[in-house]
């Protein structure tokens, strides 16, 4: 690795948390007790039957709790121990696998799974303790309390921040994602013209990208590479 200062974004997705035993949902069918992911992840939802709603995200967060982070998580960690190398990670998970191996600069496009919300006006914020919220759950305003999650139908609001963190990449690293669900996907077209793009995922050769680096291969292989290779001071394109 050349003198000048590395800024590594990396954009992950479903595939990163997969090697912790969480499903991809879409890789499933998006189907959950028969229902399509729209019908349990939307304000309408919601609206219509919060318990239900509830129900699928406490029995995520129950899994999440059993998870632990996969070596693809501890590497990208780790790479923050390299110098001249700044690490930042644009996630579309809702987990918080990538917290508890390491990181420290991490940005949630979608929500947090273990966070909650008020329906009030001030949208304040809480920390969800264990793995169940309830629609008996109120903030300190009165306001019951919902999944601190983007739903289908709401807006990003963190896309303006990963566009700027985007923008002062040198490299960008494509993690276990399909690079199809917008606006995440097009946050890649954010990089500077000379930034450096590859893509970790199995199924990597069927990425829509029209540059880059490709490596097909599971998640963890991919970012033990990249660190391996920034360690010995290498290229990551070229090693």
């Amino acid at each position: 690795m050349n003198s000048m200062r590395k800024h590594v974004v990396f954009l992950t997705g479903a595939g990163m948390s997969v090697e912790s035993g969480l499903q991809t949902f879409r890789g499933a069918g998006g189907l959950w007790e028969g229902h399509r992911l729209e019908e349990v992840a939307s304000p309408l939802a919601w609206e219509a039957d919060p318990d239900k709603v509830n129900r699928f995200y406490n029995e995520r967060r129950q899994k999440l709790l059993e998870a632990v982070p996969n070596r693809g998580h501890l590497a990208i960690a780790e790479l923050e121990s390299i110098p001249g190398l700044e690490v930042s990670i644009i996630t579309q998970n809702i987990d918080d696998l990538h917290e508890r191996a390491g990181s420290s600069r991490i940005l949630h496009l979608h929500g947090e799974l273990r966070k909650s919300r008020s329906t009030g006006p001030s949208e304040a914020v809480f920390p969800i303790e264990g793995w169940e919220l309830t629609s008996d759950d109120r903030c300190p305003e009165g306001h019951r309390l919902r999944p601190h999650v983007v739903w289908f139908g709401e807006s990003v609001p963190a896309m303006d921040l990963a566009w700027e963190w985007m923008q002062s990449a040198t490299d960008v690293v494509v993690v276990g994602t399909s690079l199809l669900v917008y606006p995440a996907a097009g946050l890649v077209h954010a990089a500077p013209a000379g930034a450096r793009i590859y893509a970790i995922d199995p199924a990597a050769e069927e990425l829509p990208m029209s540059a880059g680096e490709r490596w097909a291969m599971p998640a963890s292989e991919g970012c033990e590479r990249l660190l391996k290779i920034w360690r010995s001071g290498a290229d990551a394109m070229n090693p």
